[in-house]
């Protein structure tokens, strides 16, 4: 498994020299959040072009540091079709894309899990497989307000035709979760 600092150091890769150091000094800070708002603003500035699976280790990494809700925006703007998951061809490993936008209607959680504690969660799809249509989703309460809970409650992977047992991931699992849906088809795809 590919460590944080290894990751953080690949996605500064990204990004043009001055702006990948800027971003690599944000990790040994202890400014990873403002390093990931660095990172888009600069993929969007120089308009780099990233593969869907780039875009969607960009996403994991925003939620598991909480600025996911501020960051998809502007990673949804990003060019797409380039190189950035470390194949070195530009190719793009194909096997995953980020489905959450910002008009993403909420399924009942009932809808994935036969469960009454479901019954009050709303699941979010996230992250798909583009081989098996398998999809990791996360799974919110609805606030007093009306919004969704800003933090995911639970991770959970699933088949929307139910052609698959239900995995759930705990709150502190995003790359746990993603793991498993980049080795559903195999080891990444």
């Amino acid at each position: 498994m590919i460590d944080e600092v290894a990751r953080w150091h690949r996605l500064a890769a990204l990004l043009p020299p001055a702006q990948a150091r800027e971003f690599r000094d944000c990790w040994e800070i202890g400014e990873q959040e403002a390093g990931l708002d660095l990172l888009v603003e600069g993929l969007l500035e120089h308009r780099v072009p990233i593969s869907d699976t780039t875009r969607a280790e960009i996403a994991v990494t925003a939620e598991q540091w909480g600025v996911w809700a501020t960051l998809a925006p502007g990673l949804g703007r990003c060019p797409g079709g380039g190189p950035g998951d470390g194949s070195g061809d530009g190719s793009g490993d194909g096997s995953v894309a980020l489905i959450e936008h910002a008009d993403t209607v909420p399924l009942p959680g009932s809808s994935v899990v036969a469960d009454a504690a479901w019954e009050v969660l709303l699941v979010v799809p996230w992250l798909a497989c583009t081989r098996c249509d398998r999809m990791l989703a996360r799974t919110h309460h609805r606030e007093g307000w009306g919004d969704l809970s800003f933090e995911a409650r639970r991770y959970v992977l699933f088949a929307p035709d139910r052609s698959a047992p239900v995995r759930l991931f705990a709150p502190e699992s995003a790359w746990e979760a993603f793991t498993a849906l980049r080795e559903c088809c195999g080891p990444y795809g």
